[in-house]
């Protein structure tokens, strides 16, 4: 458990260039403080310590402001960056190499007793990125590389190497999932290049514009026909 520890906090240094030393990382990150209860609670839960693990899970909950449910599997070199309002639930799996930004949710979608046992949380494969307030539903499977977009809603599984913003998220496009599949370097918050826009915002400036260009094309025809230019006004006054 200790060499696991390690390697969190050293994890660290390649994903936050603020991070000076290995004693400030220990000391005032709590997303580092989370782990660390995380990994004390879950112990205990695999004892059958159940209540034992719950309550340390509620320590750490009321210490970091980051609520880890002690039976989810969390893999090596989790880093949650800023803490503060993550939420991961009882049936959630996270890989390795994964890093997580504050305001996360990995919920689950059946409250039912008939839901009691079965997978009800988000499976999350390795070297994912998952930007702030990002909010991953149900029992969905995220590829390996795949990095989520800053306040994305993700309700589907999502493909190794897609890049996902918008509510509810899309891929960005198939040349930037095909980018993120072959470059897998670490990019902060999950979020896309500025060429890698949101596809529904992409097509919605597309509309703007010709609608722009339609009134202008419209005011233009107007001023050389006035003819035209009177049908047009009796036409908007209906």
């Amino acid at each position: 458990m200790f060499k696991r520890i390690v390697n969190d906090i050293d994890s660290v240094f390649a994903r936050d260039p603020a991070a000076r030393s290995r004693a400030e990382i220990l000391l005032c990150y709590p997303g580092v403080h989370a782990i660390l209860f995380y990994r004390l609670s879950h112990w205990l839960w695999r004892q059958h310590w159940k209540l034992s693990g719950r309550f340390i899970s509620y320590i750490g909950r009321f210490v970091t402001g980051v609520d880890i449910h002690p039976a989810a599997i969390i893999g090596e070199r989790f880093f949650i960056d800023h803490g503060m309002g993550v939420v991961i639930g009882e049936t959630a799996t996270i890989g390795d190499d994964v890093t997580m930004y504050h305001d996360v949710t990995l919920g689950g979608v059946s409250p039912g007793d008939d839901a009691k046992g079965s997978l009800r949380h988000p499976q999350i494969g390795n070297n994912v990125i998952i930007g702030a307030g990002a909010h991953l539903l149900g029992p969905i499977k995220v590829g390996n590389h795949a990095r989520i977009g800053s306040n994305a809603v993700v309700v589907k599984d999502v493909p190794s190497g897609s890049v996902m913003v918008g509510v509810p998220a899309r891929a960005v496009s198939e040349k930037a999932t095909s980018l993120a599949a072959k470059d897998h370097h670490f990019e902060a918050y999950g979020t896309p290049k500025e060429e890698e826009a949101d596809p529904v915002e992409v097509m919605l400036e597309k509309l703007h514009n010709d609608i722009a260009n339609l009134q202008m094309r419209v005011n233009e025809l107007e001023a050389e026909n006035t003819t035209l230019a009177d049908s047009a006004k009796k036409w908007e006054a209906k």
